[in-house]
């Protein structure tokens, strides 16, 4: 199996790669995915965020209120350094029995793990690749706000609770530039399969 670590900053096009790649034949596991499976109800994760944040973090059906902790934690660095503790853990051991899945069906896989905080989190498990997708910061701002409905408060609040595009670029083996086109996007993430390909040929695997 060939696992790469897909990355990028919020609204930095990073799902828009992840899917032209799965369109190229690559398998994606979804960090996001996994941490809404990881708080669902009568989970450990979810406990604790309770015991962390209170029971009003929950709604009517005992469901996580994301949108009320995004509030919360986006402009408060200590309370988003607790959640992450409680989530990040459980996020971990979901994609590695994930991982160990992948590599059990298709040994000759290439996986791609989309992990937004792929810069502000340790891992467990090494990757054959490092992507990291790239916008600048006015370009980030117009995609939350025009195209997700943000205001440029939170906007910025969510860009900033993020490490500098510095250095997730300093971690990457291959950056894709998304500032662009979605048409230039698409022509740099088929340049990128062939890289990956080569790369995938070069290390046996």
């Amino acid at each position: 199996m060939f696992l790469i670590a897909l990355t990028g900053g919020i609204a930095s096009g990073k799902s828009t790669v992840a899917r032209r790649l799965a369109e190229h034949g690559a398998i994606v596991v979804d960090a996001d995915v996994l941490a809404r499976r990881a708080v669902e109800p009568g989970s450990p994760a979810l406990a604790q965020i309770v015991e962390a944040f209170g029971p009003d973090i929950l709604d009517r059906q005992g469901v996580l209120n994301r949108s009320k902790l995004g509030k919360i934690v986006f402009h408060d660095t200590v309370a988003r350094d607790r959640l992450n503790a409680i989530v990040h853990p459980a996020v971990q051991r979901l994609a590695t029995e994930a991982f160990a899945r992948l590599a059990t069906e298709d040994s000759g896989a290439v996986v791609v793990y989309d992990v937004p905080l792929f810069a502000e989190v340790a891992h467990d498990y090494s990757f054959d690749m490092v992507v990291v997708t790239d916008a600048p910061k006015h370009t980030q701002m117009r995609r939350l706000t025009e195209i997700r409905g943000l205001d440029s408060v939170q906007a910025a609040a969510r860009i900033d609770s993020q490490s500098d595009s510095a250095v997730r670029r300093a971690l990457a083996d291959i950056v894709v530039d998304t500032d662009g086109s979605l048409a230039d996007t698409m022509s740099a993430v088929d340049e990128l399969w062939f890289k990956i390909q080569a790369a995938k040929t070069a290390a046996g695997k």
